[in-house]
């Protein structure tokens, strides 16, 4: 024992003796340094900012609902609750449901609130002072090249058969792979309301017109701007006349009350629908993609609501009953060809009760042929059943009926006759144009729907009619998603200042109910919503409508038929982790990136392990990009992912 005591001490004195030799001491220097600088290093290397801070309420990102606000018109954000993960949708269906602790369907929810002074420091920090200006995150992927110089008004389905106006995109693996460019000298855009009247010569890529055309006369230009008067435009005595003139006409109208969506039909520059918005009118101008092929373009920078759509051989992407009015001023289109199959067309879209104004082309004495076309008009109507309730110089107005006695009382023999009891008004994609009128529902769903501005809060009718799999809870999830998107539009505005983002042009890729529209209308942000229903879950479109929004019914495994640079903020809530199954993620950011403006934002919100993947996607578009969880922390299944596209 005393060996192996003196073995010990023995190994003891060689220790000590060995921590003190200056070998040792660099040894732990060494090692200490390079731990810091792993930590420092590992601090400076991350991609994306992540917003964490489990003990501070934030924003929640649920979308199913676990508890609720007081009701009332304007409820008050509550404190923060646990977020549920939904299922993934099947084509055609959707399991949708509000389920309490306890397992009962309800309406009630929680949305906490973000920590302003979290986020503005994190954004400080990113967007800080180094020598390139700071704030652009580095991915882990190379970016995307910039198309070619000749692309940068491309619209990939309507740029790829010369002289068809039918959509033709690109096919499987031939889609957008590199970021379209913004012409030479683009300018931030004009805010609303003055960009009604002006915009910048620069963000556009052509002359309106074609010359020789009366239409050169509606746009000046005047130095580095194009000048919109009102008073000069396919209307003789101007757009606010022409208005007052339809109302005085025909006072049920009643602009802001009982009508509240219209289409133009061939709009021109859409001076129509800029000057309805005064009035609360929301109007959807469509044109063709011909030889004025940039007629949209003209109107969605002047902030106006607008897209391309064409009269052809399919049903166009709007739903029955989804306009109290539909308005066509010399649009130039044969409504009586091919047994008015066209005029079919608007008849299905035009609601029950609604309005059709047609201003003809003006016909003089000597033109006795132009004649033969109007009385073809005259006749066709009357087969419709559609009133002639004025008629003033060039200017018709019917309009029709509000069921469908007229139609069942014609003849066997009177075409057109009723379309058959199991055709579906409201299936529009890819369906093909049908000879026969649309039936009326018996319950008189689309036709009963209230004035403008209770429809904005008021469950329709038609909210019962959607194909999906829930009952006598749809009132509840109605009102729930509209609650929970007023919390949520009010934790952006008290944490990213939202009334400094001057929105105008917005896209809800995935619009549900409309509760982020109607949260937009509620805060008063001075801007219009396309509120597009993909294909892959179930039709809401006539609940969009029947609220006095806008909407379109698309697929995003394909582009958006817009032009580049439509919209100021893109917005997207649990799209991506549906559509991952059946389209290609990256060529829906890049779309995206195609149609957002210089100077736009994105908002998403879906799972972590799609936000993770998106995160490196938006790096490789340029994107100044942040991460933030939610009020569960970083493990939480919900995250939010918010892109700028920098001028």
């Amino acid at each position: 024992m005393k060996g192996m005591s003196t073995s010990f001490s023995g190994s003891e004195n060689n220790i000590v003796s060995l921590t003190k030799t200056p070998a040792f001491v660099k040894i732990i220097g060494f090692s200490f340094l390079c731990l810091s600088l792993l930590i420092i290093l590992r601090s400076f290397s991350s991609d994306i900012t992540t917003v964490s801070n489990p003990t501070t309420p934030s924003l929640k990102f649920p979308m199913s609902f676990t508890s609720a606000p007081t009701a009332g018109d304007n409820p008050s954000p509550p404190p923060s609750a646990a977020a549920a993960v939904p299922e993934l949708r099947q084509p055609g269906m959707e399991r949708t449901g509000i389920v309490d602790e306890n397992g009962a369907m309800t309406n009630e929810f929680v949305v906490g609130e973000f920590d302003e002074e979290v986020i503005d420091s994190v954004v400080d920090e990113k967007n800080g002072n180094d020598e390139n200006g700071g704030g652009v995150l580095r991915g882990k992927i190379g970016k995307f090249k910039v198309c070619d110089e000749s692309m940068r008004d491309y619209i990939p389905c309507l740029d790829n058969m010369e002289g068809s106006l039918e959509r033709h995109c690109p096919p499987k693996g031939k889609g957008l792979d590199c970021m379209v460019p913004w012409p030479k000298g683009y300018k931030l855009r004009i805010t609303w309301p003055k960009s009604r009247d002006e915009i910048w010569l620069s963000n556009v890529a052509r002359t309106p017109f074609a010359k020789g055309k009366a239409g050169n006369k509606w746009v000046v230009r005047k130095g580095d701007k194009y000048i919109f008067p009102g008073d000069r435009t396919q209307f003789a005595q101007g757009v606010n006349q022409y208005l007052d003139q339809i109302s005085k006409m025909v006072p049920e109208i009643a602009f802001g009350q009982r009508t509240r969506v219209v289409m133009d039909i061939s709009c021109g520059i859409a001076s129509f629908g800029a000057y309805l918005m005064d009035r609360n009118v929301s109007t959807l101008s469509i044109a063709t993609k011909d030889v004025y092929n940039n007629q949209i373009q003209f109107a969605l920078e002047r902030g106006v609501p607008a897209m391309f759509a064409a009269f052809t051989t399919h049903r166009l992407l709007y739903p029955s009953q989804a306009f109290d009015m539909i308005h066509c001023s010399r649009c130039s289109i044969n409504w009586t060809r091919d047994d008015g199959i066209l005029l079919l067309e608007v008849n299905r879209m035009l609601r029950a009760g609604g309005y059709f104004i047609w201003a003809a082309e003006p016909v003089h004495k000597h033109e006795e042929n132009l004649f033969a076309p109007l009385k073809e008009m005259e006749d066709l109507t009357r087969r419709l059943c559609w009133e002639l309730l004025k008629k003033e110089g060039d200017i018709y107005i019917w309009r029709k009926p509000l069921n469908n006695s007229c139609y069942l009382s014609h003849a066997p023999a009177v075409q057109p006759s009723l379309c058959s009891a199991g055709d579906d008004p409201d299936n529009v994609w890819n369906v093909n144009l049908t000879k026969c009128i649309t039936q009326l529902p018996e319950n008189g769903y689309g036709a009963n729907v209230t004035a403008w501005p209770a429809r904005l809060h008021s469950p329709p009718d038609r909210l019962f009619s959607i194909k999906m799999d829930a009952e006598l809870s749809r009132r509840e999830i109605y009102k729930a998603e509209s609650n929970f998107w007023y919390a949520v539009i009010k934790g952006y505005i008290g944490a990213f200042h939202w009334e400094t983002l001057n929105l105008r042009n917005v896209l809800d890729m995935r619009a549900v109910y409309g509760g982020f529209a109607a949260a937009l209308h509620d805060f008063n942000f001075d801007c219009w919503v396309m509120n597009v229903v993909p294909v892959s879950g179930p039709n809401t479109l006539p609940v969009l409508y029947d609220r006095g929004f806008i909407g379109v019914m698309h697929d995003w495994c394909e582009p958006f038929d817009t032009y580049p640079r439509t919209y100021d903020l893109v917005h997207a809530a649990a799209l991506f982790s549906v559509e991952k199954n059946r389209c290609n993620v990256t060529t829906i950011m890049l779309e995206i990136d195609r149609i957002l403006r210089p100077g736009g934002r994105v908002y998403i919100r879906d799972t972590t392990p799609v936000i993770e993947e998106l995160v490196e996607i938006a790096q490789a578009l340029g994107w100044v990009s942040f991460k933030y969880d939610s009020s569960e922390g970083p493990h939480s299944n919900w995250k939010l992912l918010i892109g700028e596209k920098r001028l």
